[in-house]
């Protein structure tokens, strides 16, 4: 099983949001569809700008907890690293919208 720390945003330099999965297709779709209750669902923050994976779950629990203590201007410098157009890699990654036109609860995919 792989581990994924992702960043979504609003926009381009829009609100940011970081967090941690093991199946960043379905923690996408729940962003997108709204189905996460807090701060991403309050700040319409659902597009997935950057993201990494590893294979081990401590490995993505530090990172996580590191990529969350930084400044904005870092969190923006590692998506730019990566996703320079700030496109929403959803897409990318396999997602369709057939995924995000479907009803399901949250944990579906």
């Amino acid at each position: 099983m792989n581990y994924y720390v992702y960043l979504i945003a609003s926009g381009k330099n829009g609100t940011l949001y970081v967090g941690m999965t093991n199946n960043l297709i379905r923690r996408s779709v729940e962003h997108k569809k709204g189905l996460v209750n807090g701060f991403t669902r309050k700040y319409k923050v659902d597009k997935l700008v950057y993201y990494e994976e590893t294979k081990y779950v401590n490995n993505a629990i530090m990172r996580e907890k590191q990529v969350k203590g930084w400044n904005r201007k870092k969190k923006i410098d590692l998506i730019v690293s990566m996703n320079p157009e700030w496109k929403d890699l959803f897409y990318e990654i396999g997602g369709n919208d057939e995924m995000l036109n479907q009803d399901f609860s949250v944990g579906h995919y």
